[in-house]
């Protein structure tokens, strides 16, 4: 199957979330499973060329709305892809879109021209095929930023020899990034006034760019099957649950995969010790090195770490709510992120308040994250929303218990220690129901009880590292999902 898979980040070229990761990993796997698959990205000033073997090649110009653009198309490949399964990547250069500090952001504040940026892109995307000399039979774009193309391909797009756009999928990976934007910049689209109306691109008096994907594409998906069904809700649709509803035939959930040669604790070259399954030892090496690392007492107490982005939406109010609270427990807390300002200086205060038991890291450090999941005996995500979530699967891989809520992905993936799931040997985790600060309070508690009972730790530790969540399985159920799109637009 030929699949051109569209993205605005793509690790390890460029990355500020998990769509790169995914975007990253699919594709490889997709390879791996015998599809002819290949990737269009932009070539942000973050694309380092050299390093990745990079070349420039023909140019493409695009003019919506009467203002040109210019694109230079960039070649390499995903690197660590086996030369039997290569992923052929390109990348769209433009100095005025793409050569800026940020991918969507700079100082905590989107570019002001993003819709520009971004829709640009989209209709120079879909010109790199015919560079290419090769047809997708599916066109697979992630998230709003590459939305666009959906659309473009029925007003603007080429078609294949027999006179039809290939067909699409369209995945959601965060409803919460919709690419909101004023009504005055509509006209940039270089889209017949139709498409700015309640039932097309107009969401609240803004052009939404994200419901080009959700209204245009053949089919719809989200990274968790629990999601998926919570969008269609008031709770969680951020006011598309109608749009989503109304095409729930088309939408599904497929639960994100882990790429294991990054992620597992027998191969990671960010530790200062390995361990698998069957000998889990080093883990207290791992523990030794972060407390040491971050400053903390090097103790047997229970450590519990967090790596996410300090927002709400992450539950890392409710932590803080109840933070003084945990903070009397027999336990130490590793916190590494960014985020929302206020939180930051919040956590970075209690740190100060609590050195011998709290650690605050406010970055992006890649290293330190794999550390922390390796070091820690817990892993806390009180996600108010979780599409699906990545951290928590790479806690399994670890050995690392999750405490988590009962929400999206994070439902669909860690077992809840019960007492029948105990007793079945199949808990990998906490899980508990209530965004609120009690609720994770009480969660933390339970899960330092369980703690204390070694033999059903152990238990528990052996059955998370047992769990498969390869992208290999993904993979596949993205490849019947593009076989479902093909047939349902018509193409055999």
């Amino acid at each position: 199957m030929r699949i051109l898979f569209l993205s605005s980040e793509v690790a390890p070229f460029a990355k500020t979330g998990g769509l790169a990761d995914v975007s990253g990993a699919l594709p490889a796997a997709l390879a791996r499973l015998g599809h002819d698959v290949r990737i269009v990205m932009p070539k942000y000033a973050a694309v380092d060329a050299p390093r990745w073997g990079l070349t420039a090649g023909e140019e493409i110009v695009v003019r919506p709305a009467g203002r040109e653009s210019r694109f230079t198309l960039w070649s390499g490949r995903l690197p660590e892809t086996a030369p039997e399964a290569p992923v052929p990547c390109g990348f769209l250069a433009n100095a005025r879109f793409f050569d800026r500090p940020g991918l969507y952001q700079e100082g905590g504040k989107d570019h002001p021209d993003n819709l520009d940026r971004f829709s640009a892109f989209c209709r120079a995307a879909l010109e790199v095929p015919r560079l290419w000399r090769w047809q997708p039979e599916v066109v697979h774009a992630n998230d709003w930023q590459t939305a666009l193309t959906l659309l473009y391909l029925r007003t603007h797009g080429a078609r294949e020899p027999g006179g039809a756009p290939p067909a699409t999928l369209f995945t959601i990976h965060n409803l919460g990034y919709m690419g909101l934007f004023p009504a005055e910049q509509f006209p940039l689209l270089d889209l017949p006034r139709n498409y700015f109306t309640p039932e097309t691109l107009e969401f609240y008096g803004n052009v939404n760019l994200l419901k080009a994907g959700l209204l245009y594409s053949t089919l719809l998906n989200t990274v968790s099957p629990t999601y998926s069904r919570e969008i269609q809700t008031p709770e969680f649709g951020n006011g598309l649950e109608g749009v989503l509803r109304a095409r729930q035939r088309d939408l599904s959930g497929i639960i994100n995969g882990v790429d294991y040669t990054q992620w597992s604790p027998e191969r990671d070259a960010h530790l200062p010790a390995r361990y698998d399954a069957r000998d889990v030892t080093g883990k207290r090496a791992c523990k030794r090195a972060l407390q040491k690392a971050c400053g903390l007492p090097v103790k047997a107490a229970p450590l519990i770490g967090m790596v996410t982005r300090l927002t709400p939406q992450k539950g890392v109010d409710l932590v803080l709510d109840v933070l003084d609270e945990l903070l009397q427990l027999e336990l130490q807390l590793v916190i590494l992120g960014s985020g929302d300002p206020a939180l930051e200086r919040a956590l970075e205060a209690a740190a100060k308040r609590a050195p011998a038991k709290l650690s605050v890291h406010r970055a992006f450090d890649e290293p330190l994250a794999h550390r922390i999941e390796a070091g820690s005996d817990l892993f806390l995500m009180p996600s108010k929303y979780e599409p699906c979530g990545l951290n928590q699967l790479y806690s399994l891989r670890y050995g690392t218990i999750p405490i988590v809520r009962r929400t999206g992905g994070l439902a669909d993936t860690v077992v809840d220690a019960t007492p029948s799931n105990l007793a079945a040997g199949t808990a990998t985790g906490v899980v508990f129901e209530t965004a609120s600060g009690h609720a994770v309070l009480n969660a933390v508690r339970l899960a330092l009880e369980l703690y204390r009972q070694r033999s059903v730790w152990s238990q528990m530790i052996a059955a998370a590292m047992a769990a498969d969540f390869s992208w290999d399985r993904s993979a596949r159920e993205y490849a019947a999902l593009y076989d479902r799109a093909i047939k349902a637009a018509g193409h055999e």
